[in-house]
């Protein structure tokens, strides 16, 4: 792969904030690890329901201090905060919620995606790493009847992440809806990726500079909006 210079973009909070915009009242939403886990510091005033894949569903914010409990956690093992009807399940009737069709969007963390909606984000094998835990990702992807992915555009050395085949395992094939990255907010289309939104202050030509497949350019193009 290629190895570009960094690109400073939004922080983790504030792609969380963004991937927020894109959640509509009354759905549930389950969070992947890594930055999709900071969207639910977001969303508290909105009518959204968080299922968490350990067995608990409207979970809240992040929790610290004397509200961290860690028998209640997301994802990413963090301790969060219950809300107003918060209820506890076992992990076959949570995973019943996920293979049955009942959550409308997953949020996920990824490694490489490509333009077909193909992602991998279970296993790096550039890391000298054989083995990898997939959790519960591939029934989220299959499950959920919207994927959007949270990631940062290239890796920490300059490696592209959207690429033109996947060179990783995948988690998932053709599921993909939505991608968010530090620099851009693209969607999976028939035609390829549809480059909606970017940082401000960059220009389409900067973002395909550290993207592999050719992008199409909205015509309504804009600053990333929060």
């Amino acid at each position: 792969m290629a190895r570009l210079p960094k690109i400073e973009g939004l922080s983790r909070e504030m792609l969380a904030l963004r991937i927020s915009k894109e959640i509509p009242d009354g759905e549930y939403v389950n969070l992947g690890i890594g930055i999709p886990t900071l969207v639910s510091d977001w969303i508290a005033d909105k009518d959204v329901v968080l299922q968490s894949e350990i067995g608990m569903l409207k979970t809240g914010p992040l929790a610290d201090g004397e509200e961290a409990d860690q028998d209640r956690i997301n994802a990413s093992c963090q301790a969060v905060c219950d809300m107003p009807g918060s209820c506890y399940f076992d992990i076959a009737e949570s995973f019943a919620m996920i293979r049955g069709g009942h959550i409308g969007i997953a949020v996920m963390g990824a490694l490489q995606v490509n333009p077909r909606g193909d992602y991998a984000g279970w296993l790096n094998p550039s890391r000298g790493l054989d083995v990898g835990n997939i959790g519960g990702s591939m029934d989220l992807c299959a499950g959920a009847r919207h994927l959007f992915l949270a990631m940062e555009h290239v890796t920490n050395t300059g490696e592209l992440k959207i690429v033109n085949e996947l060179t990783y395992p995948a988690t998932a094939e053709g599921k993909v809806n939505m991608i968010f990255t530090d620099l851009a907010v693209m969607e999976v289309t028939p035609k390829g990726l549809l480059l909606k939104e970017v940082f401000p202050g960059l220009t389409p030509e900067i973002v395909q500079s550290v993207t592999g497949p050719k992008l199409i350019v909205s015509p309504d193009l804009k600053e990333i909006e929060f």
